[in-house]
């Protein structure tokens, strides 16, 4: 099956690869003549090249250097080739001779050494276009897909695309007479499928693991999130038109649609990562995409121990308290690491206890077998259709779940959350957007109100009370690094007041010397309020002396 085959939409004759044409035969450029670059149309670049290869390689190996330098290595190239040249009745000019010289060096120096073939060949200004592969993308594009059968392409793996891929574009660099070396044709390749098949230029930061976040700011400024700190790079898209297909890939995966009448989605990728898409007119300078990306490694409390996010009495807290089904609340500002935290704390739950998760965007990373995943939906054209977080919370309650974890508690579903905590469902987490421990009560009292509930302050807090037991702050320092920087369990109440007890808190001290921030995680060494419970589950002396 070939992508090229048989006629474009457009009514152009298609070129077919190059395993159906006899060998040494030069494919035609579809709708032209016979491209006359600098090798003429007698002698063309690639067919010299293929008739030359078979007689270096017996002279000097199938690869590799043959233990020359480069100087020897050219030497032996411009003797073989001016031979092969005669023997072979090559018409070459002096230029064709240096073009084939370095495009054999390239292959076979080390890729730091390439020498980019337009420079080496010393071609008039006129008759070659620019080596640079960006340039040359935006006027390879839409001559490639003017001749590609989509829905061919799409039933095509990576590979034998590539493989096709890379014929049509050899052909059409001759044509528009540009030239680039083998490294820069593969990057071309590579660039266009990245475009036809991935996230377009996203693709190479999608497959960094340093990066955190990727933050598209219109077309031509992208940054990234690399060990807590922003960064610009120097990725960018042709326009905002490309921005808007890549986006419009990545909302219509999960069945979602971004226009001007939905100027706004969360959205999510294969792997996991949460995305989040807003264009003009609300983004005024351009389609901004924000993607979260979820590291491939699964961390859990040891890891975070290890990298200092918390300390080990306080990881030994964390454990126990997830293992004796308490109900907890994960707070923090944007970026804080809450999802993460909440991934790891997740590990500490029974594989044999069924848990529904429930968010807006799929993006928790559970290992558990038993784990059903709920995501809310969004009207559709004529309005109908949502789904959202209430109706999922309300619907969980239904199918026997033994814990229930929120991505984010955000809106009026958070009464229906307490009253699943308060009615069986122990061991539930959640998180929410606060600042400090204190402050996420009061939002959380807030939020409550959102469902236009008649209920007192007072009745709204006890509410909160029996079903809140612990609050996790973690938060997003300067030097980049992410701290849990207070366990707070809640205690109950005291007349019209939640009753609250810091177990350990995050002390700065100061600065060293390469910018990291230098403190401790104290201890208050109170005996927690659910140590009863601990000790219900026989983890009661294990808890006392991580207390210390």
């Amino acid at each position: 099956m070939s992508v090229f085959g048989g006629r474009a939409k457009g009514g152009r004759p298609q070129i077919p690869p190059a395993g159906d044409r006899p060998a040494g035969e030069l494919a035609p450029v579809a709708g032209a003549s016979p491209a006359v670059g600098p090798f003429g149309a007698e002698s063309d670049f690639s067919s010299a090249k293929a008739r030359l290869r078979p007689i270096i390689a017996a002279e000097l190996g199938p690869t590799g250097a043959g233990g020359k330098g480069r100087a020897e290595l050219t030497a032996a190239l411009e003797r073989i080739i001016a031979v092969a040249a005669v023997e072979q009745q090559l018409s070459l000019e002096t230029r064709d001779r240096r073009a084939l010289v370095t495009a054999f060096l390239n292959e076979r120096l080390p890729e730091g050494d390439v020498v980019p073939l337009a420079r080496a060949s010393a071609p008039s200004p006129a008759s070659v276009a620019s080596a640079n592969v960006e340039e040359a993308a935006p006027r390879l594009y839409p001559l490639v897909m003017e001749r590609i059968d989509s829905e061919v392409a799409t039933r095509m793996s990576r590979d034998e695309l590539s493989v096709q891929l890379s014929t049509v574009v050899g052909e059409l660099l001759g044509e528009l007479k540009i030239q680039l070396n083998q490294r820069e044709q593969r990057d071309l390749v590579t660039l266009m499928l990245n475009d036809m098949l991935g996230l377009g230029p996203l693709e190479v930061l999608l497959a960094d693991d340093s990066v955190n976040d990727i933050l598209v700011n219109g077309a031509k400024n992208i940054y990234v999130e690399r060990k807590g700190k922003l960064e610009r790079t120097d990725v960018t898209f042709r326009d905002d038109s490309h921005v808007m297909a890549i986006a419009g890939r990545i909302v219509s995966a999960i069945g979602r649609r971004i226009d001007e009448s939905t100027p706004v989605v969360d959205a999510r990728l294969a792997d996991g990562s949460r995305v989040n898409i807003i264009i003009p007119p609300l983004a005024i300078d351009g389609p901004t995409i924000s993607i979260r990306k979820f590291s491939k490694k699964t961390i859990d409390l040891d890891v975070m121990m290890r990298q200092g996010n918390v300390s080990p009495a306080m990881a030994t807290v964390l454990k126990i308290a997830a293992r004796t089904r308490l109900n907890i609340l994960i707070s923090g500002g944007t970026g804080s690491g809450k999802t993460t935290l909440l991934n790891a704390m997740s590990q500490m739950i029974d594989h044999t206890e069924r848990i529904v998760t429930i968010e807006d965007a799929a993006e928790l990373q559970l290992q558990q077998p038993h784990v059903v995943r709920l995501e809310t939906r969004t009207a559709n054209l004529e309005g109908r259709g949502e789904i959202n977080m209430r109706d999922l919370v309300k619907n969980a309650l239904r199918m026997r779940p033994d814990r229930i974890i929120l991505g984010e508690i955000r809106g009026e579903e958070a009464i229906d959350m307490l009253q699943a905590m308060n009615t069986g469902h122990d061991g539930s987490l959640g998180t929410i957007h606060a600042n400090r421990p204190r402050e996420a009560l009061s939002r959380l009292e807030n939020l409550i109100g959102l469902a236009g509930i008649n209920m007192t302050a007072k009745a709204m807090r006890t509410q909160i009370a029996a079903a809140v037991h612990m609050i996790l702050q973690v938060n997003r320092m300067r030097d980049g690094m992410r701290r849990v920087v207070s366990i707070t369990e809640v205690m109950g109440m005291e007349g019209e007041v939640i009753v609250t007890q810091e177990l350990f808190n995050y002390k700065f001290e100061g600065e060293n010397a390469d910018g990291s921030l230098k403190g401790r995680f104290e201890s208050s060494g109170l005996r927690p309020f659910f140590a009863t419970r601990a000790e219900y589950y026989g983890l009661d002396r294990l808890l006392v002396e991580a207390m210390g």
